[in-house]
C-alpha cells in the first residue's frame, strides 16, 4: 500500500480582539488588518485538554510552549485539565473560573458538548474569550474560533476509504470504537462516514453499531472484546480516537484474532508500530498534534492581541505553518460559528509506517 496524503485547505476562525485593557493598549500599529503578530505582548493563556494523561494532547502542549516562547509571550501559558472520570463537569469548572484566574484566553479541546455553552458565554461576557481546537462547541455558542485539525467533513471519507482499503472491493461488516458520547469531533466525523456509506461508492461497508470507551484504556479494551463477542461476521474495528485504536488493537492481538479481525482509525505511529508490523492495523490516519498546539497558540494570540478582528475573511501568519484565513464553518452551518483548517491528512501503513 502506498502513502496517502489527504491534503486540507489552511483556513482560520473566528476569535476576538483584545479583552484586557493591558492587551488592548500593547495592540500593534496594525491592528485587526491581518498579518504577524507583533511579538513581546501580555497574553495569559490557558490550554485546556479534554483530560490529562493522552499523548497526542502533550504534544499539542509541545506545540503550544513553542509558540509561546517563539511570541515572547510574558504572560503564563498553564496546560491544565481535568481526570478522565471527571471529563464534563471539570472541563466546565475550569471555564468557569477562567476570568477570575486572570486568563484571556482558554484554548479548549472540548469533551462536553454544548453543555460547556453556558460556561464558555459567561467567561466571554467576564473578558474571557473561548478558542476550541481538535473538538468544537457543537452550537458554537460562547466560541471565538475553532481550530480544526482537518475539515470534519473529509473525515468520514478517509475513515471509509480506509475501511474499503482494508476490507477489499467485496466490502465488509465493521463498528466503531468512539470516545464520548459528547465528543463533538468524533460525532462529527461517525456523521461524516455515515454520510460517505450512504452513497453508492461505499455500498459494500455496513456498519453494525456505535459504542464508546470513554477514552479509557480499560473500558476501551473491553469495549472492543464485547463487540467481538456480539458480531461474529465483524471484520473492521473502526476507532477515531488514538486511545481507542490502540486498546482495541490490543484486545485483538491479546485474542489472537488478528488474522480475522482488523482495526482502523485515528492514532499515533509510535503508538502503532507493532500493530502496523504484526498486521493487526494495516492502515491508519492522524495529523501533528505538535502543529495545532502551536497554530491554536498562534491564532489565540493573535485575537487577543487585536492583530485580526476575528471576522470572516481575516488572515494571519502562524510562524513556521505560514498563513491562515478566516472562514465559516461550514460543518456547523446556521451557528455563526467560524473556524481555521490546519490539515494535512496523512494515512500510515507498512510503505509509510510514520515511524
Amino acid at each position: 500500500m502506498k502513502r496517502r496524503t489527504f491534503i486540507l485547505s489552511a483556513a482560520v476562525g473566528p476569535f476576538a480582539p483584545a479583552i484586557l485593557a493591558s492587551v488592548a493598549t500593547a495592540q500593534s500599529p496594525e491592528a485587526g488588518s491581518g498579518g504577524a503578530a507583533a511579538p513581546g505582548q501580555e497574553v495569559n493563556m490557558m490550554l485546556l485538554p479534554k483530560f490529562l494523561g493522552i499523548a497526542v494532547f502533550d504534544q499539542a502542549n509541545q506545540g503550544a510552549q513553542e509558540a509561546h516562547a517563539e511570541l515572547e509571550n510574558p504572560g503564563k501559558l498553564d496546560f491544565v485539565g481535568p481526570t478522565a472520570e471527571n471529563s464534563v463537569a471539570g472541563q466546565i469548572e475550569f471555564v468557569t473560573n477562567a476570568p477570575a484566574g486572570g486568563y484571556n484566553v482558554v484554548m479548549l479541546s472540548n469533551n462536553s458538548g454544548d453543555q460547556i455553552a453556558p460556561a464558555a458565554i459567561a467567561a466571554d461576557e467576564a473578558g474571557t474569550k473561548v478558542v476550541t481546537w481538535d473538538s468544537p462547541i457543537p452550537g458554537a455558542e460562547g466560541e471565538s474560533l475553532f481550530v480544526a485539525q482537518v475539515d470534519f467533513d473529509e473525515t468520514g471519507t478517509v475513515m471509509a476509504e480506509m475501511a474499503r482499503s482494508i476490507l477489499g472491493e467485496d466490502g465488509g461488516k465493521f463498528a466503531i470504537l468512539s470516545a464520548t458520547p459528547d465528543a463533538a469531533n468524533q460525532n462529527a466525523w461517525i456523521a461524516s462516514m455515515e454520510e460517505a456509506l450512504a452513497t453508492d461508492e461505499y455500498a459494500n461497508l455496513e456498519l453494525l453499531e456505535v459504542v464508546y470507551g470513554d477514552d479509557q484504556s480499560e473500558k476501551s479494551y473491553e469495549q472492543a472484546l464485547a463487540l467481538v463477542d456480539k458480531h461474529p461476521d465483524m471484520e473492521l474495528i473502526m476507532a477515531p480516537t488514538t486511545v481507542g485504536i490502540v486498546a482495541a488493537a490490543k484486545a485483538l492481538q491479546d485474542e489472537g484474532l488478528c488474522d480475522s479481525i482488523k482495526v482502523s482509525g485515528l492514532g499515533l505511529p509510535d503508538e502503532m508500530s507493532s500493530y502496523l508490523e504484526n498486521g493487526c492495523s494495516p492502515e491508519f490516519a492522524l495529523w501533528s498534534f505538535v502543529d495545532l498546539g502551536y497554530l491554536t497558540y498562534h491564532a489565540s494570540y493573535a485575537l487577543a492581541t487585536g492583530a485580526i478582528e476575528g471576522v470572516e475573511g481575516d488572515t494571519f501568519e502562524a510562524g513556521r505553518l505560514g498563513t491562515y484565513t478566516i472562514e465559516a464553518d461550514p460543518t456547523r452551518p446556521d451557528t455563526g460559528a467560524l473556524r481555521i483548517v490546519m490539515g494535512p491528512f496523512s494515512v500510515y501503513n507498512a510503505d509509510n509506517p510514520g515511524v
